[in-house]
């Protein structure tokens, strides 16, 4: 039989004490560095570098970079960490003009604020000026647009305040498709329907509604118009009682025996 190899306490001692440094020292450079790493992010967090550089402003077109930063509330002595991203969104939110907001850290200490402003959907005609007029009914009093672009209609005639609330919930809800095919809508209220108003078309036609159910009434222009002959141009009356179209001559004729009478 094979004799089994008897180890000494004497010869193992040895072994086991280096083990036991080896693993101290293990021990010793991991709290070290555990340490070292504890101080370097307090450093950092006591340092300039933890500090907000540079605040962004994206997807805004009226509402100016200083106005949403300022409801953010946010500056460049806030500490990059820190921040509590929805809390500030809810801030800006707060802006009546402002629909959306979103705010995002961007390494290495930049603070990201994406908004959506509400949509604008006309411009109203004043005697100082045009104004843009927002989907909530609210005319952007310090806009003054100088120079007129053809991505919403403009409102004329318009004094009373909800008819332009009503008008401005009717033209969003209106597929732009259409809207995008006005050129003016302006008010023209009667004894009989004090909502009556009177379009110009870009395509050359005049319309003749109500504001009540706009949205509802001329979402089927364009398929009216299809029907119309090319060289055929006149007022397409669209109501409750679903569209009559009376060329030029016709309607110019009636308007006559309404003057006369």
């Amino acid at each position: 039989m094979e004799e089994k190899k008897v180890v000494s306490i004497e010869d193992r001692i040895p072994k086991l004490k280096q083990e036991r440094k080896k693993k101290t020292n293990r021990r010793l450079i991991f709290y070290v560095s555990l340490f070292f790493i504890l101080i370097s992010i307090v450093a950092y967090l006591q340092s300039p570098l933890s500090r907000v550089q540079h605040i962004t402003v994206t997807g805004n077109e009226y509402v100016t970079n200083e106005a949403i930063i300022a409801f953010s509330e946010l500056s460049e002595e806030d500490n990059f960490w820190g921040i509590k991203m929805s809390q500030r969104a809810a801030k800006v939110g707060e802006h009546p003009e402002i629909k959306e907001v979103q705010v995002t850290r961007e390494l290495p200490n930049t603070i990201v604020i994406k908004v959506e402003e509400l949509d604008k959907v006309a411009y109203v005609k004043k005697e100082d000026g045009y104004y843009p007029l927002l989907e909530n009914g609210e005319i952007l009093e310090s806009v003054d647009v100088s120079s007129l672009s053809s991505d919403a209609p403009i409102l004329n005639n318009f004094t009373n305040n909800t008819y332009i609330i009503e008008i401005a919930k009717e033209l969003y809800a209106l597929p732009h498709a259409v809207s995008s095919l006005i050129s003016e809508i302006s008010w023209q209220p009667s004894d009989a329907n004090p909502y009556k108003v009177w379009l110009f078309m870009n395509d050359g036609y005049e319309v003749e509604s109500t504001i009540r159910n706009f949205a509802t009434y001329l979402k089927s222009y364009p398929s009216i118009v299809s029907q119309l002959a090319k060289d055929q141009t006149g007022v397409i009356r669209i109501g409750d009682g679903g569209a009559i179209f009376d060329p030029y001559e016709k309607a110019n004729k009636e308007e006559d025996n309404e003057t006369a009478g």
